[in-house]
């Protein structure tokens, strides 16, 4: 005779009763998923909410000071600024495309001997602000003339110098000439602090250097 508690018999479950189960399972985990998802929305739409209002207090705090700053300015010393500032630019304007001649005259002076005297001088300023000379002149011997020429040479600022035209007199020996040359621009340019030093000494009139002819 069996025990009690063993059972005399044995039914199985049935497979579709196991799928129902399954099913209600998945079913309610899903369902939890939404509800958490649905939590996070809504958290989110409450952060972005705050947030937008943060953004427009900032914006009305701002736009009063704003508001405030402006009333506070005067007309008369906006104007004065304006008026001061469109100077100054003009200024500035005049002074960039400003020509001025002493620095070259006070170099050509330095590095022309006294024994070279020029009878004419022309300078031309193209549209790329390249300053041409042209000039003529007399010097007493061809010696003075190729002291001029290594002058020229050693400054730099007066560049490709070529003296054609050269005669010399059969009488005392002087040398009439005519000159070509391009200057460095910034030789023209206003500058209160600019110099016309030479960069270096002058040659002795007694040099050898023969001028470009």
């Amino acid at each position: 005779m069996l025990p009690p508690s063993i059972p005399t018999s044995f039914v199985p479950r049935s497979a579709g009763v196991a799928r129902r189960r399954f099913d209600f399972d998945l079913t309610s985990s899903l369902g939890f998923l939404a509800y958490i998802l649905l939590a996070v929305v809504f958290a989110l739409a409450i952060g972005v909410f705050s947030y937008e209002s943060i953004l427009t207090n900032n914006k009305n705090v701002k736009q009063a000071t704003l508001d405030k700053a402006t009333a506070a300015i005067d007309s008369a010393t906006v104007k004065n600024f304006v008026r001061l500032r469109n100077r100054l630019d003009a200024g500035y304007s005049l002074i960039e495309n400003h020509v001025a001649f002493s620095n070259f005259f006070a170099l050509f002076e330095t590095l022309i001997p006294v024994t070279v005297r020029f009878t004419s001088l022309h300078l031309a300023l193209n549209d790329t602000k390249a300053v041409r000379l042209d000039g003529s002149g007399v010097a007493k011997s061809f010696n003075a003339l190729a002291v001029a020429s290594a002058a020229f040479a050693a400054d730099g600022r007066i560049k490709d110098a070529i003296f054609p035209n050269i005669v010399v007199s059969s009488k005392d020996g002087s040398v009439s000439f005519a000159l070509t040359a391009m200057l460095d621009p910034k030789l023209i340019a206003f500058s209160p602090t600019a110099s016309a030093a030479p960069v270096s000494k002058l040659p002795q009139e007694s040099a050898s250097t023969t001028p470009t002819l």
